[in-house]
């Protein structure tokens, strides 16, 4: 039987050694290929940028971050009072659900002006752009996870006159916990990607409160490669450690009884 400790070092190790291996293969790149820095700055010049810089990132990285769990925490919750009344009754989800899939289809940068035009520019519209991102997937996990609760299941609610409500709150929710954690780890995924985006196509610089996407955007316009790449590096970070906590829920909720859970212990 393998060492528990062993494999979980593992896991750690292997990672750690081929971002090593990139590092390096980016640096000998650059020397073998005599490729100058305004195109492709060499990892020492990025940590320099990211030193010199810090400042306006760490304060960049703060707004973004606060900006992706705002609008992820609302399209969690508002996504799965959604998923509840659609899953009330069939005639409902027939009539509502299209329309969902609607809203998810209008590209984000048809709905960024709109955002600006109703919110302005700034904080609320790269929440709102970030709830529409993180939107869909929680909906729809949480919508088929309903659906698919095993018909003995509710045969057997309904063979003792359970309500509606008993049904959806003390069968279906349970039964869809798994699909929902699963549209939760899609929606953490997404967040962070939607404040970028949002920062980029509505974020704002008034008062010192543009994001990453906003950052990156300055230091193109500036030249300032070595600085937009350490700007990418943090924004990695964030989505990172975005979804190391979403994943982190999903253990925590599921770990006892759920196979997806456990098959991370192993």
């Amino acid at each position: 039987m393998p060492d528990h400790k062993s494999h979980s070092s593992t896991r750690w190790i292997l990672p750690l050694a081929v971002g090593l291996l990139a590092v390096a293969g980016w640096t000998w790149l650059i020397v073998l290929f005599d490729i100058p820095a305004y195109n492709l700055p060499s990892p020492l010049g990025v940590l320099e940028a990211l030193v010199a810089e810090w400042e306006a990132i760490a304060k960049a990285t703060r707004h973004t971050a606060i900006e992706a769990v705002v609008g992820f925490l609302a399209a969690v919750g508002f996504g799965y009072f959604i998923a509840l009344a659609l899953s009330l009754d069939a005639r409902i989800k027939t009539a509502f659900y299209p329309w969902v899939i609607v809203l998810q289809m209008i590209p984000v940068v048809v709905l960024a002006p709109i955002f600006v035009l109703w919110l302005d520019p700034g904080f609320p519209s790269v929440v709102a752009i970030t709830f529409m991102i993180s939107f869909f997937p929680i909906v729809a996990n949480t919508v088929m996870g309903m659906g698919s609760t095993d018909r003995a299941l509710i045969d057997l609610f309904r063979m003792y006159n359970a309500s509606k409500i008993q049904e959806l709150l003390l069968l279906r929710v349970p039964y869809s916990l798994p699909y929902f954690m699963a549209g939760l780890k899609v929606a953490g995924t997404l967040a962070p990607i939607g404040a970028l985006t949002g920062d980029m196509l509505a974020g704002s610089a008034s008062s010192e409160t543009g994001g990453l996407g906003f950052l990156v955007i300055v230091y193109k316009a500036e030249l300032k490669i070595p600085a937009l790449f350490a700007s990418a590096g943090v924004s990695c970070l964030v989505g990172f450690v975005f979804v190391a906590v979403v994943n982190l829920a999903h253990w925590y909720f599921l770990r006892e009884w759920h196979e997806s859970a456990a098959e991370a212990e192993r």
